[in-house]
């Protein structure tokens, strides 16, 4: 145990870093903000844990978001989940994941409600009208955080720029750019070691007191093949004896056990973050399925992208209508609840035993230099990945309408500039002008920019 893991004078609990009821509370202050897609979420840890609190070192942080960028599902849990087991062990893991979804699928699940009532969410949608503008600002806040403090030399200016161009322009696997930028950093290591290691530390957020949890500190947990098979097994049985349950008891036909099946399935594909995987769940969903139609799709979309939480809750809103218009025995409402919590459950428990599994291993691996390298690489390529995140955020928030063009190798995504928002695109201006020049908090940017989207109702 290092000296940092020994300040948890009121823990309770060896092995806690800090006070498990702080970190509670911390998770659930951060679970408030987590909007803004993946580029939001990350940088609202990255200045509450890193920066504020110093709970954790700036290398310490990318190392767990690297290896969570390589794996199926949203990066931003699985990364609130690894912290959290570094801070207070396993169920500080399961406390920082739970949390860090909780808000979005409670407010998804009113709002699907609600849609399916008046089938009118009008008022809703100006809210959201409002709320996404602001999540625009605070996205392109957090590309220049995370590029601030990673692309520290033009090497890795130029991965993000080369991962950006790869996936804005030449529509290339997300896998391919990530093993890519892994590949380019283990050459430069073994070319040029000390270009890795200047230009890889990070150290943008190392101003105050040194953090609880250094940047050198080895986590006590040992990894052991009899440990990884046990949370193995009680992985696997929390996953699947769920959906187990409703297959016997609703059948093997049934909505219910189609939904768990479907959705287990996308949890192990969802590489490169909810858009990824969106376009196959919507034909899925929609044409094979017929769980719900392509307009109603777009307006999941919309709400999840509007509401705190992983992008990929949109899910939650899928099932939702589809158990609702196909509740075999139950009542529609029973069924519509069945179905949102059962896909809610299978797309994030594999969160859980991927981190669980995985990360006594990863920390084992911090001081081997030929793998922080490819991590390196990793890093700068996240940024581009990010910013492609929030270019595509940016295209369906201020217009109506975008398409892809063709031009031998180039696939790009533009705008039909016809269609522009003027309302969002107003918003918009005001949210930017409000984080960049105001500097306002997050929660009160989104507020008035919430309460614009309202007023933008009584506009002729």
């Amino acid at each position: 145990m290092t000296d940092s893991q020994t300040r948890a004078t009121d823990s309770g609990t060896p092995g806690d870093v800090i006070p498990f009821r702080q970190a509670v509370r911390a998770w659930f202050g951060i679970s408030l903000q987590t909007f803004g897609g993946p580029a939001g979420q990350i940088a609202v840890m990255q200045r509450t844990l890193v920066e504020e609190k110093r709970w954790i070192g700036q290398q310490r942080f990318n190392h767990a978001l690297n290896y969570c960028m390589l794996l199926p599902g949203p990066e931003a849990q699985q990364l609130a989940i690894y912290v959290g087991w570094l801070l207070n062990g396993t169920r500080g893991g399961l406390v920082a994941g739970t949390l860090f979804v909780l808000p979005g699928m409670l407010a998804l699940l009113a709002l699907s409600a609600v849609y399916v009532i008046w089938q009118d969410t009008s008022v809703v949608t100006a809210l959201f009208a409002g709320i996404a503008p602001a999540v625009l600002a605070i996205v392109a806040q957090a590309v220049i955080r995370v590029a601030r403090r990673s692309l520290t030399h033009p090497l890795f200016v130029a991965i993000a720029v080369a991962a950006f161009a790869a996936l804005a322009l030449f529509a290339v696997p997300f896998p391919v750019v990530v093993a890519v930028a892994a590949l380019i950093g283990w050459v430069v290591y073994r070319l040029r070691p000390a270009l890795v290691k200047k230009g890889g530390g990070g150290h943008g957020a190392g101003e105050g007191p040194a953090p609880l949890i250094s940047d050198d500190a080895l986590h006590h947990a040992t990894p052991s093949w009899r440990s990884a098979a046990r949370i193995l097994a009680a992985g696997l049985v929390a996953w699947w004896l769920p959906v187990a349950a409703v297959a016997v008891f609703t059948g093997t036909g049934s909505v219910f056990t189609t939904q768990g099946l479907f959705f287990s399935g996308t949890a192990l594909v969802t590489f490169g973050g909810a858009y990824a995987v969106l376009a196959f769940v919507a034909q899925q969903a929609v044409q094979t399925y017929a769980w719900l139609t392509p307009g109603e799709m777009v307006r999941g979309l919309a709400l999840a992208e509007s509401t705190p939480g992983p992008l990929i809750m949109v899910v939650q809103f899928v099932a939702f209508l589809g158990a609702f218009r196909d509740p075999g025995m139950l009542d529609p409402w029973a069924g519509a609840l069945l179905g949102a919590l059962l896909t809610t459950w299978v797309t994030f428990v594999p969160c859980f035993l991927f981190i669980f599994l995985g990360a006594p291993h990863i920390e084992r691996l911090r001081h081997n230099a030929a793998i922080g390298a490819a991590l390196t690489g990793i890093t700068a390529a996240v940024v581009g990945v990010i910013a492609n995140l929030a270019l595509y955020f940016a295209q369906h928030t201020l217009f109506a309408v975008t398409r892809v063009h063709t031009w031998g190798p180039l696939h790009v995504q533009l705008p039909e500039v016809a269609t522009v928002n003027v309302v969002a695109l107003v918003i918009t201006a005001a949210a930017l002008v409000m984080t960049f020049a105001l500097r306002w908090p997050m929660l009160r940017i989104l507020g008035v920019c919430a309460a614009l989207g309202i007023v933008s109702l009584l506009l002729p």
